[in-house]
């Protein structure tokens, strides 16, 4: 009886090996990727270290592709002043430098940093301007170009609550003719304002052409503290993507929908099940490509830092599986450009040994990816910050700011064509 069970054992023995594999197969399919960045070609003939307009003592760049030009803002400190200024990259070279505002009574931040977009030749751009004496008290105050009259309407707040909380983590993007939609961070109810007591809260406006904000509406009731916000649109659809919060402190990451004219409920992406009692100040990315959607975020739900995606081919109303891209221990601070239909270009700050490094690493809807790329090395501070990325045709633009001697930072800039990636 014995050698009879033995014998089928070894008869089934290739089914059960397959049956291994199959389970092995299945349970790493997300797993990291660990392919080595490529040694055989320098960095230098990938990378284009690009020149740029910006001066000393500036950092917080923030970039916008209307994919005929390529809108670059940044902040400078002179002295006591804080200016801040756009330039467009046309035809491979730089516009010259505007100045739009400047004020001695900002809030700057590493992290919670201005914005810009264009929408038919109209100009909207973000900055924080502090309403009172505390750590976090500041207010969105937005700049606004019309192209028709040429004229600026300099220095109006975005939100009308009148409370000395804080209000940021501002992404915004055009929509229809002459319009743009902005979404924030606002902390209207953790002043007691309302019901009170109450939690950071997600807002979305409309901005006119004029400078009228409409629309305003309460997105999400309670999000996380202080993670970036970031919004993409297809031909008919707004997405914003956010740091959620719930109850029992699972931050994870969600994705809200605004189509004819009605938002929907929060979509979670990933389930990643991230419990932490704080912020880890660490936002998502989202971009669009016609009906395909892409979302690129931080999370350390494991142990250790990851960078995940996952992709829509719907518009957002439903996402595939989350895949791992980083090498392990990412610090994060991510952005994300889709290329095509089924592929999206991820930038991200990761260590490499002693160093700190900016990644760049294409990865399409099934999980498959290039070979990482070394942007630059950086530093781990707070003071580098986000790293911004975006696409024009074939070829995308990367700035970050640059730690200097003594503390002074600066803000460099490369491209880098998809051809490499």
């Amino acid at each position: 009886m014995f050698l009879l069970l033995l014998k089928k054992l070894c008869d089934m023995r290739p089914v059960l090996l397959f049956i291994l594999y199959l389970l092995c197969f299945t349970s790493c399919k997300n797993e990291v990727k660990k392919e080595p960045v490529s040694t055989s070609e320098s960095t230098e003939q990938l990378v284009q270290i690009m020149e740029n307009p910006s001066e000393e003592n500036s950092q917080l760049p923030r970039l916008f592709s209307n994919n005929k030009g390529l809108y670059f803002s940044w902040v400078t400190q002179k002295d006591s002043m804080t200016v801040m200024s756009y330039s467009v990259l046309k035809n491979g070279a730089w516009m010259p430098v505007s100045e739009i505002i400047k004020g001695d009574d900002w809030f700057n931040n590493w992290a919670d940093f201005p914005a810009i977009a264009e929408n038919g030749g109209n100009i909207l751009s973000s900055i924080l301007q502090k309403s009172a004496n505390g750590t976090y008290t500041y207010d969105v105050k937005l700049n606004l170009y019309n192209a028709k009259n040429n004229t600026w309407k300099n220095n109006f707040i975005l939100h009308d609550d009148g409370t000395k909380s804080e209000h940021g983590f501002v992404s915004m993007l055009p929509w229809d003719d002459d319009q743009f939609f902005v979404t924030w961070l606002d902390g209207r109810e953790t002043v007691g304002k309302g019901h009170g007591g109450g939690q950071m809260t997600l807002r979305g406006a409309f901005v006119t052409s004029e400078g009228e904000i409409v629309n305003d509406i309460e997105l999400d009731p309670r999000i996380c503290d202080c993670c970036q916000t970031s919004a993409a649109k297809t031909a008919n659809t707004i997405l914003v993507a956010y740091r959620d919060r719930s109850d029992e402190e699972i931050r994870d990451i969600s994705v809200l929908r605004f189509e004819d004219g009605i938002w929907s409920q929060p979509q979670t992406i990933g389930n990643d099940n991230w419990k932490i009692a704080g912020c880890p100040v660490n936002g998502p990315s989202i971009d669009a490509f016609e009906q395909s959607v892409a979302v690129a975020w931080f999370t350390a739900a494991s142990g250790e830092g990851d960078v995940m995606v996952a992709f829509s081919n719907d518009s957002g109303e439903s996402f595939g599986p989350s895949f791992r891209i980083d090498a392990g221990s990412a610090t994060g601070r991510v952005d994300i450009a889709m290329i095509s239909d089924d592929e999206a270009a991820v930038l991200w700050m990761q260590p490499k040994g002693d160093d700190e490094v900016i990644y760049l690493m294409k990865i399409n809807s099934h999980g498959h990816t290039g070979n990482p790329i070394i942007i630059s090395q950086t530093s781990p501070e707070r003071a580098s910050g986000f790293p911004q990325m975006e696409r024009i045709d074939d070829t995308v633009y990367i700035a970050w700011t640059k730690i200097e001697e003594e503390g002074k930072t600066g803000i460099e800039m490369a491209s880098i064509s998809l051809s490499q990636l």
